[in-house]
């Protein structure tokens, strides 16, 4: 069968010799090495790694949240020094405003960013219908179950057409059920839209059913000792995870993770 993975050689996003270092002096903390990385348009890219070797870091400087110490990032071509309205963040809280109905939070970058409300109230509700919250609408998140924010978040972060979506261990809060939910979820809608994006996580089954690479990382501080192509083709249902093939892969970036402590 054909592959329809990204070439890399269409890199979108691109990490050069990335450093970065908190509290300089006596009491400086290298939480990133040299990170080298390349995120082709269009792909999906987890980021695994032991706790605390700055892969939430790493995306941070991708965000333009966090000036790194050394290195560069480029997205799109273009130095990232600030954030920017063509990449979209998704936290593990979905940071949903508590007086505004699912509807209104998802349309509210719209009006942080001054553009045509009625223009995008139709994508909104076709966003929220494709997350199957079209009945909760107008509920707010005080109504909302805990999937059902991270859906609203996920619409939120797709309204104002981002090209990257970058996404913080968005479900690590989630129970078992819940998160095997929203991972069918993004995998649907990345099947549609299409973003490029990276997606930290500490599930290794998470990482491997949702990507078309995983990146490991080495124990602080943080450096890429894994490219890891994912060789499943889209679309992908979620019984791939009963597979040998898949069971053996998460074994493997288990060992390699499981190296590093």
């Amino acid at each position: 069968m054909a592959d329809h993975r990204v070439s890399r050689s269409n890199s979108y996003v691109v990490a050069d010799g990335v450093e970065k270092i908190f509290d300089r002096g006596k009491n400086q903390t290298v939480v990133l090495g040299s990170i080298d990385c390349r995120v082709g348009e269009g792909e999906f890219v987890s980021l695994l790694g032991p706790s605390g070797c700055g892969k939430s870091t790493l995306l941070m400087i991708i965000a333009g949240l966090e000036i790194p110490t050394k290195g560069s990032i480029l997205v799109g071509g273009q130095p990232m020094t600030k954030p920017r309205e063509d990449i979209g963040l998704m936290f593990q809280d979905p940071t949903l405003l508590p007086w505004k109905t699912a509807l209104e939070n998802v349309l509210f970058p719209i009006k942080i960013l001054r553009r045509n409300r009625e223009k995008y109230l139709k994508v909104a509700v076709d966003l929220l219908t494709r997350v199957g919250l079209e009945q909760f609408l107008d509920k707010k998140p005080a109504q909302l179950s805990g999937g059902m924010k991270q859906r609203v978040a996920i619409c939120r972060a797709l309204i104002y057409e981002t090209d990257v979506l970058l996404m913080d261990e968005p479900f690590s809060a989630l129970d078992a059920i819940t998160r095997d939910e929203m991972n069918q979820v993004i995998m649907d809608l990345w099947q549609d839209y299409k973003k490029t994006g990276l997606f930290v996580t500490h599930s290794i089954r998470e990482a491997v059913y949702l990507s078309d690479r995983v990146l490991v990382m080495s124990a602080r501080p943080g450096r890429i000792i894994e490219d890891f192509d994912i060789p499943f083709e889209r679309p992908r249902s979620f019984s791939i995870v009963d597979t040998a093939e898949f069971n053996k892969i998460c074994g493997y970036l288990r060992g390699k993770i499981h190296s590093q402590y």
